[in-house]
Order: structure tokens, then sequence, then C-alpha cells
């Protein structure tokens, strides 16, 4: 093993504020443990996140929680089909005073971006999300303007209601560094939530939410996070992964090179949160599925089976030999 880059006490910094927001968010959120730890990793790995579940399950409210703990300008979208990529990005209006354009910028130019329901607008609208998504940037008449840091998308989806959506690109869907799945909670969490939002008169006050991350020691987790150390056996173990979604005949169409970067950035910050200055196979098996579950398509036979992306990805990840 290589030397140590960081020193622990940084990393113990880090643990420390993942443990602060988590708490925070527990004061509202009962449960969806996994979910919110996969949330605050995206945050610290610049990476935007998709978040699938059914309604009523807190999609939103967790979103808006995370974002509250966050030191920066929050923004919502709700994508209806009527939605024009002008809504989201801005438009130039000609000011009458001067006799030039100018550019009104669009609500997408905010820190933390909630879009509500991001499969219910068309290939136009989601065409707007592109450059933003991926350059932190967009273009309009000509000209670049750049999105302030951190710019980070949350959006969220109904797996079950089709009528009236529309299937998401998959050049969007690898933009979005996981795809997380919220449950239905267990019984004992239901019957938490029931009493918690009774003794409430069933409001939940966002203005309670402390702010404990703010923008400048957000840039710092994440140079600690670039530092963290990955042998070469272990990036061996993430490219054999991504091979072996291209050659499994249960997969029509494979991760691609982007994958294995946002599995290696993934699995680094994970390290980090946990106090590591090392990646682990484990911290790779950990993130795999999140990472790749929206990058896959599955055969047509797989499909017909009810086979599901996880359920593949967790097949093929057992069959990989882990590195000692």
């Amino acid at each position: 093993m290589d030397e140590i880059l960081i020193p622990k006490r940084n990393l113990r910094g880090l643990q420390d504020i993942v443990a602060e927001i988590k708490n925070e968010i527990g004061k509202i959120i009962i449960g969806q443990d996994e979910v919110i730890d996969f949330l605050i990793a995206s945050v610290i790995a610049n990476g935007h996140v998709l978040i699938e579940g059914v309604p009523g399950v807190a999609k939103t409210l967790l979103a808006k929680i995370l974002a509250k703990t966050i030191s920066a300008d929050f923004a919502r979208i709700q994508f209806t089909p009527d939605l024009m990529p002008s809504d989201i990005l801005g438009t130039s209006v000609f000011n009458l005073k001067n006799s030039e354009f100018e550019f009104n910028k669009g609500p997408i130019f905010s820190n933390i971006v909630l879009i509500d329901e991001i499969n219910r607008s068309p290939a136009k609208t989601q065409a707007a999300l592109f450059e933003v998504m991926e350059e932190r940037q967009i273009t309009a008449d000509g000209k670049s303007y750049k999105m302030s840091e951190p710019f980070l998308v949350f959006a969220t989806q109904n797996p079950i209601e089709h009528e009236g959506t529309y299937r998401l690109p998959e050049a969007e869907l690898d933009r979005f560094l996981f795809k997380l799945e919220m449950k239905y909670p267990t019984t004992e969490q239901e019957i938490e939530m029931v009493l918690q939002r009774h003794t409430r008169d069933n409001t939940v006050d966002l203005g309670t939410v402390r702010e404990l991350l703010t923008v400048s020691a957000l840039h710092e987790y994440r140079e600690m996070v670039r530092e963290i150390h990955i042998e070469r056996q272990t990036a061996g173990y993430i490219v054999d992964i991504i091979s072996a979604t291209r050659l499994s005949k249960d997969v029509t169409l494979g991760a691609s090179p982007r994958a294995s970067l946002a599995l290696v950035s993934a699995a680094k910050t994970f390290a980090a949160m946990h106090g590591r200055e090392f990646v682990t196979p484990d911290d790779i098996k950990t993130v795999a599925v999140p990472v790749l579950n929206h990058r896959i398509l599955l055969s047509a036979e797989k499909e017909m089976e009810g086979a599901t992306a996880s359920s593949v990805l967790k097949s093929i990840l057992e069959k990989i030999e882990v590195p000692r």
C-alpha cells in the first residue's frame, strides 16, 4: 500500500459532518438510511441523482431537506408535458432602454435544483439538460453561461404510472451518478412516522432544518475525496465489472466508460465517508448497483422474465473475482 495521502483527522471532520446531516434529516424522515447515505455521497462526489419511487414515499421532501442542510441556493422545477427548454434555461428579452437583448436566467441557475417528475416532459425539454448536467453551463444565443458551484440536480420519477410520461434518453441517464430506489418503510418505521406526524399536526416545518455544510467546506471535502488512493488491481476490478456488463448475454447495452469513472468517484467518496484513505473492493460493491442500474439495457428475454437491472447486476457481481 502506498503512503497515506490524507491525515486521518481531516477525514474525521468529513465523517462528523455526514453524521450531523443524517441526524438533521432523521428529525423529519423516518428510515431510508441507505438512500440518505447515497444522497449525501452524491453531494460530496459532485454527482446528480435520479430518485425513483411510488408516490408518497417522501422523494421530494427528502431532497428538499438535504438541500436545506447545505448553505446554498435551492430551486424546484415541476416538469410537465408543456414545459419548454426556455422555461428551464431562460430566454433573451429585448430591453427597450438600451435597445439590446438581455438574457433572463431560468430556474436552473441555482446550486441545488430539484426536478420533480422528470419523465413528464418530452425529449426536446429533456435535451435542454444534457449540457448543463455534464458541463455545468448552458449556451444561449451563442453565448455560454457558467453555473455557480456547487451545482447538483436531484430528479424524481414515478416508476409505476406511465401515462403521460416519456422514457429518459440514455444519454441523459448516463449523466446521473446514482439512480436510487425509495421503497416503502417497514411496519415499525411507518408506525413511528404516523405518531411523529400526529404530534406535529400533520405539518412539516423545513424552517427548523439547520444549514450544516458551507460551500467552502464542501470544496475542501471534495479535494480530500480526489486524493483518496486506489490501487491498480482495485481499478482493474472496476473495469472487470464494466466489461462484464458489456459481455453479458442478459444485457443488450453495457455500461459506458463514463460509468467506470462514476464508479471510481463514488467508491472514493464512500471510502472517505467511512474514514479510509484508500478504496476497497467492498466500497466498489456497495456503490456498483446504484451507479450502474440506469446505465444498462436488459435483453428482451430478461425483461419478459421480469428481471430488473439491479438483479442482473447483482448476478454479474457474484461471478467476478474480488481482488485480495
